[in-house]
């Protein structure tokens, strides 16, 4: 017997939505992920609940012991428990009566193994009752020992139900697994991955998003690759960088950069604006993700560049994609530098200034179009043009020069 030590499962309302829910002959287990990343020694972000009482009988039994419960997903069975002000997803056991690769008719049920059976991964389908114990009916228990990602049955079949299941393969691949990604899976997701096309570009961004922010995806995306998927969702890698993203991955390490899905997303696609566009509007990326990718695309990090023209590339233009560029730049040179350690100081210049461009706050600058009119500047747009002038000058002396100094300018 195998059971869960851990505070969350003794959390109090928690307790009270397993006790209401498994009174009077029903039954109520936690599922999922909390369960999977409390074995894993990962964070847990939210604790599903899986219950034998139908929607309606969970709303009742939940609002009788003085919970909130909203009708989220009532269809599938989901009904979402408001409790010490935070949610918990409480969704009837079911099992998939059709399925068309995107969306699937249930039938809810009051049996564990039919339920576990129509869930994704081994791994996913673990329960645990009010008291920690662990209900494991598809061999989940053994596969997170072994960092084995596995399909409950078969792996076509699961596919087939959902073609989203092809990316989350791989998502969870690059969470969770160890060594090679099982075969079985890997050759289903190779053989059905046209499916792909049919799934909503946001469920496709969604996964590949999450995927990206993976410790290290690289072997992830490596095998994504190598099984054609990677090329059908994201045809801009292809004959480009992904070589490059284990070395990035690195990179980010040893100089404790955060994981960032974006500038992963940068160092595996060519830095061209007009593809990116394209890349942002067919993957209906957010209009701060497209332009953070155009303004990445359009800046660059040139090697002779002065201190002086840093300063004032940093001070006037896109920071944050000044910061990819060099973060990307930083990366190729360290690469190069295994092979020629004459190229070091070049490491070192582009880590400083990486570093500089990361903390940069900009100092207010000191003349405002009032000043210049009254300089004598005439109204319009020589007003603009003289700012703009003065505040390259102003960043080039290293934001030292004075109101009084920079009106001697003009």
């Amino acid at each position: 017997m195998t059971r869960i030590e851990a505070d969350w499962i003794r959390d109090p309302a928690l307790q009270t939505i397993l006790a209401a829910l498994s009174a009077a002959g029903e039954e109520a287990r936690v599922v999922g992920g909390a369960i999977r990343n409390t074995l894993m020694g990962r964070e847990i972000t939210d604790v599903d609940v899986a219950t034998t009482t139908t929607p309606a009988e969970t709303i009742a039994r939940v609002e009788a012991a003085g919970l909130r419960a909203v009708p989220t997903g009532v269809e599938h069975g989901t009904v979402t428990v408001v409790a010490d002000g935070r949610p918990f997803e409480v969704t009837t056991l079911r099992r998939d009566v059709e399925t068309d690769g995107r969306h699937a008719r249930v039938l809810f049920g009051r049996d564990w193994g039919a339920d576990a059976a129509r869930r994704d991964f081994t791994i996913n389908a673990l329960y645990c009752d009010a008291g920690g114990e662990i209900l494991d009916l598809v061999g989940g228990l053994a596969d997170i020992e072994s960092g084995t990602l596995r399909f409950i049955g078969d792996a076509g079949h699961r596919i087939e139900e959902d073609y989203l299941r092809i990316l989350r393969f791989f998502r969870f691949f690059a969470w969770y697994g160890r060594g090679r990604p099982d075969g079985e899976g890997l050759r289903a997701s190779s053989r059905l991955k046209e499916g792909l096309d049919r799934l909503s570009a946001e469920r496709i961004w969604n996964e590949l998003r999450k995927l990206l922010g993976a410790p290290d995806p690289a072997r992830a995306l490596l095998w994504m690759r190598q099984a054609g998927v990677l090329s059908r969702v994201l045809p801009e890698s292809e004959k480009w960088g992904i070589d490059a993203i284990h070395g990035f991955v690195e990179t980010e390490r040893l100089y404790g950069w955060a994981p960032d899905p974006i500038r992963r997303l940068e160092a595996i696609v060519p830095p061209d604006a007009a593809r990116l566009r394209d890349m942002a509007s067919r993957l209906r990326l957010s209009n701060l993700d497209r332009d953070r990718l155009v303004a990445w695309a359009m800046t660059d990090a040139p090697a002779s560049e002065s201190d002086a023209a840093f300063r004032a590339r940093l001070y006037l233009g896109d920071r944050e994609a000044l910061v990819d560029r060099l973060s990307l730049a930083l990366n190729s040179e360290r690469t190069a530098a295994a092979q020629s350690p004459d190229r070091l100081p070049q490491v070192a210049l582009l880590a400083g200034r990486r570093d500089a461009a990361a903390a940069f706050a900009p100092p207010a600058f000191p003349v405002s179009g009032h000043d210049l009119a009254d300089a004598g500047v005439a109204p319009g747009p020589d007003i603009g043009r003289t700012l703009d002038r003065l505040k390259r000058s102003f960043a080039e002396s290293g934001f030292v020069l004075d109101r009084d100094a920079l009106l001697k300018l003009v």
